[in-house]
């Protein structure tokens, strides 16, 4: 056979198989709610019109209604927009859409141990386990609330050294959030000159960072092909192997010096579980279920909270006049010769309001971790096949045109009455709805509120650049990937007499 043949065969095999493709992927378009075309192979992957799904989904929604598919390689992802879709999805079929797909990534860092282990029974299990420790420890508790107290004095603190000198708050706010998981976990919190402990929290922020890229999710779509090329994801998961070793050092000390009688943080509990159930067939207390699931309390419970302070600092620093409002209303009900507490929270609307209203405009990428059907399910007309991924745009809700009176704008007035009192609003979904609700929702409601007002108390923060950039998520972005610093003022409020 000749040269001229053989490539007129390899180009009819490629051909046959491209074309077989188009065909399988059709068929299950046929199959799922409509959406845009996705090319062979790569589905929607690099296609800017339909990725990422903050900055598109209301045109593709206009396009397909609030329910479409998006294709991610070859695997299709069902979207959902808006406030009565996403609440029906999450709350009115809870069961139905309460399943977590396999995420390689995460199944290549945890090989399946932890709390967020895609076995459904170990999940129910540790995470109950999770949420009833953390309560016992002071979850929600005056406890706690004394614990981020004192951490955000820490900080105050540190930023008054500064002496009004141009910061950048990604790395400080970030040990704070963490000291106070920390002192829960581990039983101690760490200084911020611990040069160890900066270390593995700009691994954890690294991992964290990674997460949310375009690059995590091809990983997650193409793993094995990924797995074995250069890049980012290498270093990403080299990093928290070294936090994992670490954790386990942690676990091994807690073991020589264990009292039953005395359980001091975290750790201690989870292997006084483990003892108890050692001989149960399926043991779900294991040594790396327990790494596990101390990495994802330590990597959830530090990033996700420092990053929405430092974008709050930024969206007051561009909104200075509700910024001075918080203010005033802290020297109202807390003043200046104490801290701010919990108890404050009832008497503080505005800043209640603030708090909130700051949370529904930052946009929530979930891109990379979606939901997953458990069963076949006829959803408002559209039939998602058992095992479909399933995003619902949380971001979507919180810019609803039907729920929010002016959504693109910061508006504290959203979380408040006529009167000026705070109002609970249902389309708020900051820490999503339903059965995978986020479970530290009540330490980051806290450590907001405290930390903030602490803050604000005692300085007012100015930006020390002025960035061009108009669209504050998109200027937050470039900031969260590290592309360019937030750097900030924290400028001394007098003491009032």
């Amino acid at each position: 056979m000749d040269a001229g043949s053989a490539m007129m065969l390899i180009t009819l095999l490629l051909l046959s198989i491209l074309s077989f493709l188009v065909w399988r992927t059709n068929k299950k378009r046929s199959r799922l709610p409509p959406g845009p075309a996705p090319w062979p192979i790569l589905g929607n992957l690099w296609q800017r019109d339909v990725l990422p799904l903050y900055r598109t989904y209301e045109k593709l929604s206009s396009i397909y209604g609030p329910i479409f598919t998006v294709w991610l390689g070859p695997k299709p992802v069902v979207v959902l927009c808006g406030y009565k879709v996403v609440k029906d999805a999450l709350l009115g079929h809870s069961e139905e859409f309460g399943g977590r797909p396999e995420i390689p990534i995460l199944v290549q860092l945890s090989k399946d141990y932890g709390f967020i282990s895609n076995n459904e029974k170990k999940w129910q299990e540790l995470r109950r386990f999770t949420l009833i420790t953390l309560r016992d420890f002071g979850m929600g508790k005056s406890s706690m609330s004394q614990r981020v107290q004192q951490e955000a004095q820490h900080l105050v603190e540190l930023l008054a050294k500064l002496e009004e000198n141009a910061f950048e708050p990604m790395t400080m706010f970030r040990h704070a959030v963490s000291n106070v998981i920390c002192s829960v976990v581990f039983g101690s919190r760490y200084s911020y000159s611990d040069k160890a402990f900066l270390e593995l929290l700009n691994m954890i922020g690294n991992y964290i960072s990674f997460f949310l890229t375009p690059i995590a999710m091809v990983y997650n779509t193409f793993p094995s092909i990924m797995h074995l090329l250069p890049g980012p994801h290498r270093k990403v998961l080299a990093e928290c192997e070294k936090l994992k070793d670490y954790i386990r050092e942690r676990v091994e000390l807690h073991k020589l010096t264990l009292d039953p009688s005395c359980p001091r943080d975290y750790i201690d509990c989870f292997l006084m579980k483990a003892e108890k159930v050692e001989n149960i067939h399926e043991n779900m207390y294991s040594n790396e279920d327990l790494v596990m699931s101390v990495f994802n309390l330590f990597g959830a419970g530090t990033v996700t909270t420092s990053n929405t302070l430092v974008f709050f600092l930024l969206v007051l620093a561009k909104h200075p006049h509700i910024q001075a409002k918080v203010q005033e209303e802290i020297d109202t009900v807390v003043g200046a010769g104490r801290a701010p507490s919990m108890e404050d929270k009832l008497r503080m609307p505005y800043t209640n309001a603030v708090i909130h209203e700051l949370q529904r405009f930052h946009k929530i990428r979930t891109e990379n971790f979606p939901r997953m059907t458990t069963q076949d399910v006829v959803f408002r007309g559209h039939p998602i096949p058992k095992g479909t991924a399933v995003i619902p745009v949380l971001s979507s809700v919180h810019m609803d045109p039907t729920q929010w009176e002016n959504p693109e704008e910061v508006n504290p007035g959203h979380f408040l009455n006529e009167k000026g009192e705070f109002r609970k609003r249902e389309a708020f979904m900051a820490f999503s709805a339903g059965k995978r609700m986020c479970p530290g929702e009540a330490l980051a409601r806290m450590e907001l509120f405290l930390f903030l007002t602490t803050l604000l108390q005692s300085f007012t923060f100015q930006l020390a650049i002025e960035y061009e950039e108009t669209d504050l998520f998109s200027l937050w972005v470039e900031i969260e990937k590290k592309a360019i610093p937030a750097k900030f003022f924290a400028i001394r409020r007098p003491v009032s007499s």
